[in-house]
């Protein structure tokens, strides 16, 4: 680790030179390319420098305390080398989870999508539920939502909403959020005062550039039609509406939430790109999925990932058996508490994975 360190280190005091280079200031490009590259690095090597000042300063710990014969010197000694050696062994944590290699897609916008599941009219009204709850944690983060799709039920709960969200490491944050969400509640219209089980799944797919996912034209049926339900003179006048066949997945792209076909039609490009990024990551968890269930599970929506009850005010998280009886402030928007022991839950594990390698 410390051979990559230093080779590390030896790269970012390069880019600082050049960064000092008349030419390359002239340069906006190669400047900000450059740039990049360097702030990427300072992170790492700032704390590896850390490290290096409490070993000399561990070292001239453990020479004073060989050096002396005072009893009092010897016990301050003792003192500060135990508290140096617990900086040295966290700071030498800090700096295997900056080298772990980073998931390529943490810095992408998200495409989340929320769909009823078991349970009816009361699936649809907690998936509206979770719907207000991300777009809470996503004000509280100052990320830039953006509703693409939403289908209501009859009672006025969320059938289907698809929502785009973006700001700085918005799928680092949100990425463990796929799965089945379950919810147990008395429904307002239960009378005895039983206790009713439903599921919402969630969807959590970084959003694909177009150069990452290239969509051949002939692939893709493209089909118009009329807009259905609220939108004023235009719904069922002018053919709107669009749906986007992928033919040879079989995925399908429905659009009608703008009164624009062009409109419509780039949204439906942006899911069908994210689905089909999402299918191709798929098939390579798949690759390698019996040792990755032996370490994190097969990380599939269809695994029940966590639980609301609301009797209790309880909210658990099944893949790391955390329990908070704070339901009401996560439905506020105050995810943190479950996502960041979730984050450092998965890192962990990817961590491990890069020692065991």
């Amino acid at each position: 680790m410390f051979d990559k360190l230093k080779a590390i280190e030896e790269k970012y005091d390069a880019l600082t030179a050049q960064l000092s280079d008349p030419e390359v200031v002239a340069d906006a490009a190669r400047y900000a390319r450059l740039a990049k590259q360097h702030s990427e690095l300072t992170e790492v090597v700032e704390k590896f420098r850390e490290y290096r000042t409490i070993d000399a300063n561990l070292t001239g710990a453990r020479e004073l305390l060989n050096e002396t014969d005072d009893a009092e010197m010897q016990a301050l000694a003792r003192e500060e080398i135990a508290l140096l050696e617990k900086q040295r062994a966290e700071c030498q944590l800090e700096l295997a989870r900056l080298l772990t290699p980073k998931d390529p897609n943490d810095g992408k916008n998200v495409l989340l999508e929320i769909r009823a599941g078991t349970g009816g009219n009361e699936a649809s009204l907690f998936a509206s539920e979770l719907l207000r709850m991300y777009l809470r944690y996503a004000e509280r983060q100052g990320w830039r939502v953006q509703i693409l799709d939403e289908s209501l039920s009859e009672v006025g709960g969320l059938k289907e909403g698809i929502m785009l969200i973006e700001g700085a490491r918005v799928y680092s944050r949100l990425k463990h959020e796929s799965g089945v969400h379950r919810v147990q509640r008395v429904p307002a219209t239960e009378s005895a005062g039983r206790i009713h089980t439903s599921t919402v799944t969630v969807a959590v797919l970084p959003e694909a550039e177009e150069v990452e996912v290239e969509i051949d034209p002939k692939d893709v049926r493209i089909d118009t039609f009329c807009s259905s339900g609220p939108g004023g003179q235009s719904v069922n006048t002018t053919y709107s509406a669009v749906r986007l066949t992928h033919l040879p997945t079989g995925i399908v792209v429905s659009m009608q939430d703008e009164k624009s076909q062009i409109k419509n039609r780039e949204k439906a490009f942006r899911i069908l790109r994210a689905r089909l990024l999402d299918l191709e990551r798929q098939k390579q968890h798949e690759a390698i999925a019996g040792e990755r269930r032996a370490q994190v599970g097969t990380g599939e929506r269809s695994e029940k990932i966590r639980t609301y009850n609301f009797k209790e005010n309880r909210v658990t998280d099944h893949r790391i058996g955390l329990t908070l009886h704070q339901l009401d402030t996560v439905l506020e928007g105050d995810l943190d508490s479950l996502l960041d022991p979730l984050v450092a839950h998965f890192q962990a594990l990817k961590m491990q994975t890069e020692v065991a390698a």
